[in-house]
């Protein structure tokens, strides 16, 4: 009462009309979008400094008067929210101006060499009817071939024009002129058709695989796969009907 009465009835002990952007009682603080700057006396005419919040990227232009750090909005960052944070990319949109990067996720060797592949293989190219389609294996097709195995497909390489797998060979179950054993051995696949998906072999698959011995295949230090051979998903039921179609060899039924 003895301020209000000493400051001639008008201020009440406030102070009144505070310069510099200041604000409060004594004027000691600064006023809604301005922040101190610590480095200067609250007397100082340059101490308090507006906020200039982002009018995209912040959420309002009021700004925490001790660091002057702007609301951002979700993947703004920076003191005044000018810019997008680590993991986003700005967008056209002044709701969301910062959206998270799209995952781009490294293609495995395999799908990489199959898709420089099929850029220069047109459908034009590939055979319309593929042996490896079949769904079924008689012993007529067993017969008519001259080597039958199960092979799991460990790695591959591009050697030229082919695709070089190494496969560790399961099960033989016929083993034609080049007396194919079991353990790792490679797996020849011209790369045509393998983009043609004729015969379609994957990384860490097992195959039941009936071949023909060609001219190729002698000039190949492995098995050689092609359009004409049958490259099937492994089964485990196969195991049995393929020694019954061996047993069957042996008696000369083929």
């Amino acid at each position: 009462m003895e301020l209000y009465k000493l400051s001639g009835r008008k201020s009440g002990g406030v102070c009144l009309k505070c310069r510099h952007n200041t604000d409060g009682r004594y004027c000691h603080y600064c006023k809604e979008g301005y922040y101190r700057d610590q480095s200067k006396p609250i007397t100082h005419r340059k101490v308090c400094k507006a906020c200039d919040c982002h009018p995209i990227g912040s959420l309002g232009s009021i700004c925490n008067q001790t660091t002057g750090q702007c609301p951002c909005k979700d993947g703004v960052t920076g003191l005044t929210c000018n810019r997008c944070s680590l993991g986003y990319q700005q967008s056209r949109s002044p709701v969301a101006p910062c959206i998270k990067h799209p995952r781009i996720t490294s293609q495995p060797q395999e799908q990489r060499d199959e898709a420089a592949a099929s850029s220069q293989t047109t459908d034009g190219d590939c055979p319309r009817n593929c042996a490896g389609s079949t769904r079924k294996i008689s012993q007529n097709k067993y017969c008519k071939k001259d080597y039958v195995l199960h092979a799991h497909v460990l790695s591959r390489e591009m050697e030229d024009e082919w695709v070089k797998f190494t496969v560790n060979i399961v099960t033989v179950y016929k083993r034609g002129e080049q007396r194919i054993r079991r353990g790792n051995t490679f797996l020849y696949v011209r790369q045509r058709d393998l983009t043609c998906k004729c015969p379609k072999i994957r990384l860490r698959h097992r195959y039941l695989i009936l071949g023909d011995e060609d001219d190729s295949s002698s000039k190949r230090d492995g098995i050689v796969v092609d359009n004409k051979s049958i490259v099937l998903k492994w089964r485990d039921e196969w195991d049995m009907r393929m020694r019954k179609f061996q047993r069957e060899q042996r008696r000369d039924e083929c």
